[in-house]
């Protein structure tokens, strides 16, 4: 999130050749890319703010280029949105100052959805943005030792070209325009030769991209290239699904996404009115009903014909309405904010179908925040039960809690500040059920995070299933004899899903699988009686879940 800033600090500037945030005040000289300390005692004038205006340069290309700065040195993500849900362009405007020295015109709405698609895409695309900027150099040399600011500069202005299929010269010019402005005036000459030739390759069809070819690495380091993905990933997903649904799956990958509340809180804080920018980006949204304020689908219906917002019911769930646009209207008519509908994606709806919650039960949800099947749950409670939410992260089981008060669920959620492993050691109580939704590579929802792909590696996936096994341990201590143990994940490797369960009922084998065809359509059911989403196959995110019973 943001820090304000007070007018007196001059630039903090991202060094763009050392890869480091410098933390102390920082001024370009005019001679060169280099930075001297100083230091001010007074105030700027508005005089000095005016002389930084930049009326030349593209506003989301700027915006976009600090914005994906932030994001390689690990600073951002997609948080377009300050606390009060308006103000982003400023927001955004004043990281573009303290980075580059000025100023740009204002962001209009279409420039803050454009920053969203350009930067999300240029994330999504980035191994192959950068072979063609890699190809289209004199040699291998010049985009090795490239500048980040000048690379992310690159980058923008071949996914405009390629992918969103902008007028060519016109991102020319202005991609250079940035270059200039904020580099030098020879790295606006790179990015000119660069994007131009790129511009005469497009027009005549001769991309240079990779053939598929080979054996079996060669071609997985071309698709991974052609698909954007890490090699390790390819090679993966070609070993368990075959070539063919493994481009499937990338196709998906670097599709449109469509957003659920898991990642909507994640961005903004589950504060639901910070919502705006981000979601009006996007086509699709799943909204559920909330039956805990004796909402019906059919009167959360009724509001959306109101509201003349297009929707479409869930084939999957009864609670659940797909909007395809306009939930900006949906915001502004308090209904997220008054708790009259959550957004959450039907993946995340059909595990808690899985997990099946009755009136009268208490049910422990082991790492809950920031809460979504949490309160799902207590909301099919009928007023009876409880529902014991359990999370490592204070400040997160405190946006929870806020959100069950609008949901009006709190009365049935327990938040218990504990890591799962150490309180099941010494606790005495045994539950109806308890859920255990792990920790995971989060492989089945990487269409809505853009960066995931590239902060995943091999060797994550080992040290993941042990803290699996080690949280799917403690869980199993809190089912009472007869109750249920549900384990999910938002993965798609059966590494975190299926083979977690076979190692679990090893060492348990005072537990068995209770299929989950009862609880959800016959579509989403393993040959085994697991529930799994397939985000090719049913065009959601990628989920898993396994329902087990514990012997009397």
């Amino acid at each position: 999130m943001a820090q304000a800033v007070s007018p007196p600090t001059i630039l903090v500037s991202v060094d763009t050749q050392t890869h480091k945030a410098s933390s102390k005040p920082l001024k370009r000289t005019h001679k060169s890319n280099t930075y001297i300390s100083t230091k001010r005692k007074v105030p700027r004038s508005p005089l000095d703010r005016t002389q930084k205006l930049n009326l030349e340069v593209s506003p989301h290309r700027a915006v976009s280029a600090v914005r994906l700065m932030r994001i390689e040195l690990g600073g951002a993500f997609a948080d377009l949105l300050n606390e009060k849900g308006k103000g982003s362009g400023d927001n955004e405007m004043a990281y573009v100052e303290r980075s580059l020295g000025f100023r740009t015109k204002a962001l209009d709405d279409r420039d803050l959805r454009l920053v969203t698609d350009v930067v999300g895409g240029t994330i999504r695309w980035r191994r192959y943005l950068d072979h063609l900027i890699c190809s289209l150099c004199h040699d291998e040399n010049t985009f090795r030792s490239m500048e980040p600011l000048l690379l992310q500069i690159l980058r923008i202005g071949v996914y405009e070209i390629v992918k969103l299929d902008m007028p060519p010269y016109a991102v020319v010019d202005e991609n250079v325009t940035l270059a200039k402005v904020a580099l030098r005036p020879g790295a606006g000459n790179l990015v000119n030769g660069i994007l131009r030739k790129l511009v005469r390759v497009k027009e005549n069809n001769s991309l240079p991209l990779p053939k598929l070819e080979g054996d079996d690495r060669a071609q997985a380091r071309a698709l991974a290239i052609l698909y954007s993905h890490p090699v390790w990933m390819v090679r993966r997903w070609t070993k368990y699904l075959g070539q063919e649904e493994a481009i499937k799956l990338m196709v998906w990958n670097n599709s449109q996404p469509s957003f659920s509340l898991r990642f909507l809180a994640k961005f903004c804080f589950l504060s639901f009115i910070t919502l705006y920018d981000l979601i009006t980006t996007y086509l699709v949204t799943y909204v559920r009903a909330n039956n805990g304020k004796g909402v019906t689908r059919a009167d959360l219906v009724t509001q959306l014909n109101l509201l003349k917002v297009p929707h479409e019911l869930s084939l999957h769930l009864d609670d659940f309405i797909r909007v395809k646009t306009g939930l900006q209207n949906v915001i502004q008519a308090g209904l997220l904010k008054e708790g009259v509908c959550a957004v959450q994606d039907e993946s995340a709806g059909l595990v808690v179908s899985v997990v099946d919650p009755q009136p009268g039960e208490s049910i422990v949800d082991c790492c809950a925040a920031p809460g979504g099947k949490t309160i799902y749950m207590a909301s099919r409670l009928s007023g009876q039960g409880m529902v014991y939410a359990i999370d490592i992260n204070k400040g997160r089981l405190r946006i929870l809690t806020e959100t069950a008060k609008s949901h009006q669920v709190n009365s049935f959620i327990t938040t218990i500040e504990a890591d799962l492993r150490l309180f099941a050691d010494s606790n005495v109580v045994h539950y109806d059920k308890v859920l255990l939704d792990a920790p995971c590579s989060g492989l089945g929802v990487l269409s809505k995070r853009a960066d995931l792909r590239w902060n995943r590696r091999l060797e994550d996936l080992d040290q993941l299933k042990n803290l699996q096994d080690e949280l799917f341990d403690a869980a199993s201590l809190l089912v009472k004899p007869g109750g249920v143990l549900i384990y999910s994940t938002c993965s798609i490797d059966p590494e975190e899903n299926e083979e977690r369960v076979d190692a679990f009922l090893l060492r348990h084998p005072e537990f068995c699988i209770d299929p989950a065809d009862r609880f959800v359509p016959s579509d989403f059911i393993t040959k085994r009686g697991f529930y799994s989403s397939d985000p090719v196959k049913h065009s959601l995110d990628g989920a898993f879940a396994a329902r087990l019973v514990r012997a009397l």
